[in-house]
């Protein structure tokens, strides 16, 4: 029996086989494939050393996520193939990957769901959108991950070119024999009617050469030969020829305006972003042709195994130029990602006509990630508030999800009307029926610490009292002072060691932890900071409530219910028609009557008098 130092290993029924491949892998570039008992491959990789690469799954000293655990677990045999660069094994790889569709890779969407645009093979060739590939020589061009985006690109080539739709077999021969008659297009001017003889096969395949240019996006080209075109018609003295081919132009630039341009490069190049949440990485991809951006969509990928963000991308990237066939020389990315330099050129721009492009990237991507997630709040919202407490554990660096959370705000005036909220959130939404208001009943004066010292205590000693659970977090609204007086409360109510408690400063939106001086600082853009901010603006918003009623009521009582028989309703109804407690000081007896009834207003008459 071979010795075993991977203990990863140990669960795997398959471990004697396994060794002596992992003791035997070559250090050169190549591509390995893992296979499950079925035989079947559930994970492809590349590496420009299959040795360290493989041994990494299974080394002792590298942590591992469940999901790679459970991918080695079901590890029954290991294929590696030698390859002489990493460009080969890049591609080889998601050749792989296009093929067995492992269930361990990530995988973007489906191209045959994308519509493509196909010139069929044929002497006068047909053009039309469809999501089938048939391999008889016809041309495709996309896929175009927007119906929509296709179905306006295929309304200007109409528009700009007569070209036949019909599905006749025509050739010279068939032409020539007199068999066919033309149809409506033909009468009102969209095709030029090959099939009597009308258009030579030349001239049929010389428009068809214009929409192969435009397709491709070079706007430029085109133009310019239909420019020449309309001057040489001009100049033959062919004025309505040269009119024709002057709406052609005026179309063109038409639609060719709506992109602006946003480069001064003349060579094609490629643009990729990405954003990210928990499990879910976010990615935009824009080509474009001659400083204009000829195509830009977004799509998602799951997170597996251990990858980074940047190796999630770097085969995202592989497997979109492959699938769209796309083959410019130079893609611009955020940061440097692991392509071989003889694949393609990165350029990180800080600057400039890039950095605009990058720029416009981030935002398509920004912006459809916003969109997922509110779609997924509306379709999933269980789904959704699970995806969000799992985040803010993450964020926060906690020991549990923070299923429940609570949160503490004090308000005053100079030390007048004391009070203090809590607030309560259940899976990152409010709970307004378990909301608490607090009258400060042992300070005196403004001290905004001693107060958050006696609620926290109360509230927590109350719970432990009651046996209620306790929260998974609890935040309180300000920096180091607030949150050590109620760590002590805390300390004091016998439950610190049960429950986590942060401080939220206002200035930087900072958060302290206990014990350590060295605040934590979240993108404003998270969701984490996001819901802390909002359960910070309930509290406050709550507190602010309670207090303006408590001085509200302070003034009544101070005034009118000192009273006898005289209550809240009653002065509402004094002050609501007299205005000010000096003008009902001045009142006659009667006045108040019809507003109160004599009974009481003998009361407040002669209170005053």
């Amino acid at each position: 029996m071979l010795n075993n130092p991977y203990d990863i290993l140990e669960n795997n029924p398959f471990k004697e086989h396994i060794l002596p491949i992992l003791a035997t892998l070559p250090t050169t570039p190549g591509v390995y494939q893992y296979f499950n008992k079925k035989g079947e491959v559930i994970y492809v990789g590349k590496a420009r050393n299959l040795k360290s690469r493989v041994l990494s799954y299974f080394r002792n000293d590298s942590p591992r996520s469940l999901k790679t655990q459970l991918l080695v677990r079901k590890i029954a045999d290991i294929h590696f193939v030698h390859v002489q660069s990493e460009t080969e094994a890049l591609l080889m790889e998601n050749n792989l990957i296009k093929r067995y569709k492992p269930r361990y890779n990530i995988l973007l969407k489906d191209d045959k769901t994308y519509p493509w645009i196909r010139i069929t093979n044929e002497q006068f060739p047909r053009i039309f959108s469809t999501r089938h590939i048939v391999h008889d020589g016809s041309l495709y061009f996309g896929p175009y991950p927007s119906a929509r985006m296709l179905k306006e690109f295929m309304s200007l080539i109409r528009q700009v070119f007569t070209y036949r739709t019909c599905s006749l077999a025509l050739t010279e021969e068939s032409i020539a024999k007199n068999k066919f008659r033309p149809c409506l297009n033909a009468q009102i001017g969209l095709c030029e009617a090959p099939c009597i003889g009308e258009q030579t096969r030349i001239e049929y395949n010389k428009d068809i050469s214009g929409i192969k240019q435009i397709i491709k996006g070079s706007f430029s080209t085109y133009l310019k030969e239909l420019k020449d075109k309309m001057m040489q018609y001009a100049q033959e003295q062919k004025f309505e020829k040269a009119q024709q081919i002057k709406e052609r132009i005026t179309l063109l630039e038409n639609y060719s305006a709506k992109t602006a341009i946003i480069s001064a490069y003349s060579h094609d190049m490629e643009v990729y972003s990405c954003v990210e949440d928990e499990d879910t990485v976010y990615i935009n991809m824009t080509k474009v042709v001659e400083g204009k951006i000829n195509m830009s969509f977004s799509t998602e990928v799951v997170k597996k195994l251990d990858l980074t963000t940047g190796e999630i991308l770097s085969s995202a990237i592989t497997q979109n130029r492959m699938r769209m066939n796309w083959t410019s020389k130079e893609i611009i990315v955020q940061e440097k990602l692991d392509l071989p330099e003889e694949y393609v050129q990165q350029t990180i721009p800080i600057s400039g006509d890039k950095r605009k492009l990058l720029e416009f990237s981030l935002h398509n991507v920004q912006v459809y990630k916003t969109q997922r997630q509110n779609k997924q709040k509306i379709l999933d919202p269980g789904r959704w508030a699970n995806k969000v407490v799992f985040q803010m554990q993450k964020d926060l660096q906690l020991d549990r999800p923070p299923h429940h959370i609570e949160c503490f705000d004090n308000s005053n005036i100079q030390g007048n009307q004391p009070v203090a909220s809590c607030v309560v959130f259940r899976e990152g939404k409010p709970s307004k029926k378990e909301y608490r208001h607090f009258n400060v009943k042992t300070v005196v004066g403004p001290d905004d610490f001693a107060s958050m010292r006696e609620i926290v205590y109360r509230r927590y000693s109350r719970l432990v009292e009651e046996g209620r659970d306790l929260p998974d977090l609890i935040v309180i609204d300000g920096g180091k002072g607030q949150l050590s007086s109620a760590v002590e409360a805390l300390r004091e109510a016998d439950v610190l060691d049960k429950v986590i408690v942060v401080g939220l400063a206002k200035k930087l939106e900072e958060i302290y932890f206990p014990n350590d001086p060295n605040p934590l600082c979240l993108d404003l853009r998270s969701h984490t900071i996001q819901i802390i901010q909002h359960i910070r603006d309930e509290a406050h918003r709550f507190g602010i409530t309670f207090h303006r009623n408590k001085r509200s009521k302070a003034v009544f009582r101070t005034e009118l219910t000192d009273i006898d028989g005289i209550g809240t309703k009653t002065a509402q109804a004094l002050l609501l028609k007299f205005t000010s407690v000096a003008r009902i000081k001045t009142a006659t007896l009667e006045s108040i009557s019809l507003c109160i009834g004599k009974s009481k207003a003998l009361r407040v008459y002669n209170h005053f008098h």
